[in-house]
Parts: structure tokens; C-alpha cells; sequence
């Protein structure tokens, strides 16, 4: 039995789906009872929260495989770090982490918190593989998209800085298999996507795809954190976005390599497969 934790975001949605294709059996762990009656045919829903020990007793009875994944925020390491105890205390035998890219070596935001997670897993006796995925191609759609339709341009401070993005279905792949152990226990993987792109070139192939004229608007990052805290954004989040984005302005989220095409056995998806699939995110309603 493999449990997905986080089944209601980003990345466990993905991953749940994944099982679900290759017919693996596997429980997803939602945190409330609304949440868990939106799980799709075919998966085993559980209600459990990583701040209730009791609860995740229950989720992880029986369960072999944790796919860990967590929510970004301040209490992210203490949150994973129960996971971790309450599956040594189940019995589970692998731990598959969704870390973050960096987390290898910058001390700052949200990789350093992963890494603190990584370093206390690899202190246990539990069979581990450390997934460190770039940015997500999805992330176009939850950032970009809104601002598109309504001005037809979206705003960063990035610079000429480009991204290796990565849809988060490649990594849930990944996930999918590591979970069933053999060459993957062990490993870290480092996750980036078939191209690396600026924010300028992301904009054209958005136009391309979507029919729209997608425009990058570069703004100095100091508006960029009153933009978000004007939002209502916490200070902490702000903070840490801004200190991530400094690590790929420095250079650090561009590379490209055979790792993610290797471990899949096919082609990564596209940003150009991606917008084809998404575009009409991209246009006005009416459009």
C-alpha cells in the first residue's frame, strides 16, 4: 500500500493520478472529510493532518510507501519531520520526498527548510529517494495566466535569468516509480525540465500558443514585494519568494540535462506541449 500525502495539491493530486493509471494500490491523505469526498474513483481516501500524531497513526497503518509532501510554510519542518515519525512508528518501509531544487546547497528560504527534512530522514533507518524538482510549467497557469487575461502581460523581476520548468505530471511519474523502491532507493534526484527559457521567451511562446500578445513586464523587486505584501501576502512569504527568486536570478535554476529524460524513458513534456494543452487559460473570456 502506497499513501500520497497532500492529495489535494499541486503535487499529490499528480501523483495520486499516476497510481491510479498504473493500478498501484494506494490510500490519499486529505485533511478534512470534505476534502477526502473529492478523491477520485479508484483511491482509497484518508482524513489525517501532520499536526495530529493520532491521526496520521491511522493514515499510515498498513502502509508501506510515503509519498511526503508538504505545503510551503513556516512550519514545513516540523510538519514532515511527524510524517517521518509517525511512519517509523507504522512500520513504513520508503519515504519518497518532494524536496526542492537548491536544497542541496542554498541556505536560504524554502530549500533550506527541505533540507533540514532531508537530513533528518537520511538519519533514520527508513529507505529514502529525495526528489529536488525545478519550477512547474503549472505555475504559468496559477501566476501568470490571471494577469494575461485581464492586461495581457505579467510582472516579475527575473530579469535574463532562465528556468528549466517542469510539469509537475513528468515528476509525479518519477514519484510513481520511486515509490516501488529497487534502483531508486538511495538516490537524490535533481529535476529539470527539456528547456531552459527567460521570462521574455516565456511570453512569446505563451502568444504563440495561446493566440494572445503575452507581454513581460520586468519590475525592480523591490515593487515587487509591496505588489504582494499590498495583497495581503505575510511578511514571511514574501520574504522567502524573494529570497528563492534571488537564487534563480542568480543562475542557479537553469540547467538542463538527461536526468528527468532517463528516469522516464521518454521525453519530458514541453513548455510548447504544455501551452498547446492549456492555452485557452491564457485568453479573456469571450476570446
Amino acid at each position: 500500500m502506497i499513501l500520497v500525502t497532500g492529495a489535494s495539491g499541486t503535487m499529490g493530486r499528480a501523483v495520486v493520478a499516476e497510481l491510479r493509471r498504473s493500478g498501484e494500490p494506494h490510500r490519499a491523505m486529505y485533511r478534512s472529510a470534505a476534502e477526502a469526498a473529492t478523491a477520485p474513483p479508484g483511491s482509497q481516501a484518508v482524513v489525517a493532518d501532520f499536526s495530529n500524531r493520532d491521526s496520521l497513526v491511522a493514515a499510515f497503518r498498513g502502509v508501506t510507501s510515503v509519498y511526503l509532501v508538504c505545503s510551503p510554510i513556516p512550519e514545513l519542518v516540523q510538519l514532515e519531520e511527524s510524517a517521518i515519525e509517525a511512519s517509523l512508528a507504522a512500520g513504513v518501509r520508503r519515504i519518497v520526498l518532494n524536496s526542492a531544487l537548491g536544497a542541496g546547497e542554498y541556505g536560504k528560504s524554502f530549500p533550506s527548510w527541505h533540507r533540514r527534512v532531508e537530513d533528518r530522514l537520511k538519519a533514520t533507518d527508513l529507505t529514502h529517494c529525495i526528489l529536488r524538482p525545478n519550477s512547474f510549467l503549472q505555475n504559468l497557469l496559477a501566476f501568470y495566466a490571471p494577469s494575461i487575461r485581464a492586461q495581457g502581460a505579467f510582472y516579475n523581476a527575473m530579469g535574463l535569468a532562465p528556468t528549466s520548468l517542469i510539469d509537475v505530471r513528468d515528476i509525479a511519474a518519477v514519484a510513481a516509480r520511486a515509490l516501488q523502491g529497487g534502483e531508486h532507493d538511495g538516490k537524490t534526484y535533481e529535476l529539470n525540465g527539456p528547456q531552459a527559457l527567460t521570462c521574455a521567451q516565456v511570453a512569446d511562446k505563451i502568444s504563440t500558443h495561446a493566440g494572445v500578445a503575452a507581454r513581460y513586464v520586468e519590475i525592480p523587486a523591490e515593487a515587487q514585494r509591496q505588489a504582494m505584501l499590498d495583497q495581503g501576502m505575510p511578511e514571511w512569504q514574501v520574504t522567502s519568494l524573494l529570497e528563492l527568486q534571488a537564487y534563480y536570478t542568480g543562475g542557479q535554476g537553469g540547467a538542463v540535462d538527461t536526468v528527468l529524460e532517463t528516469l522516464l524513458g521518454r521525453a519530458p513534456i514541453t513548455i510548447d506541449r504544455f501551452l498547446a494543452e492549456f492555452a485557452i487559460a491564457f485568453r479573456a473570456p469571450g476570446t
